[in-house]
This record gives structure tokens, C-alpha cells and sequence, in this order.
């Protein structure tokens, strides 16, 4: 299982509706509204780093009102 952490700068006006169509999304396994520099915190799950890719680059950048995103790639989990 491949995992990634997208931060996602947007719109004004946007959160709603760029929250509720991330969790639509069948590889978005958590999705937090933050405060700061971000405007919120996708937990992103797939079974391949090309569909985790995919997901963010072709759908989660693309969205209406998203401004910006910062990718955080999991490497492995820690025991």
C-alpha cells in the first residue's frame, strides 16, 4: 500500500465543496479542514504509485478552487 499526504491551498469559498468531492474519491481514505498556511489534509491511499499519481495530479489539482498542493510521499511504515 502506497501512501501520500496532500496539503491543498484553496479558493476562498471553496473548502465545502472541494471537501466534500475529495471524499467522493475512492483512493481519499481521510480528509481534515487546517488552519495555516494549508487549508486542508487528504490522506491518500493506493495500491500503486501510479494511481496515487492519477488521483492527485489529474483530479485533486485540477479541482475548482484549489490554488495549490504539497505532496508528502510515505515511504515506508514504521514498526
Amino acid at each position: 500500500m502506497v501512501t501520500a499526504y496532500v496539503l491543498i491551498n484553496c479558493k476562498i469559498g471553496f473548502e465545502d465543496s472541494i471537501i466534500k468531492e475529495l471524499k467522493s474519491m475512492s483512493h481519499v481514505k481521510d480528509v481534515h479542514a487546517t488552519y495555516g498556511a494549508y487549508d486542508m489534509l487528504a490522506k491518500i491511499e493506493s495500491w500503486s504509485v501510479h494511481d496515487l499519481t492519477e488521483t492527485i495530479t489529474l483530479q485533486i489539482r485540477k479541482m475548482d478552487g484549489v490554488n495549490s498542493t504539497l505532496t508528502l510521499m510515505g515511504i515506508e511504515e514504521l514498526k
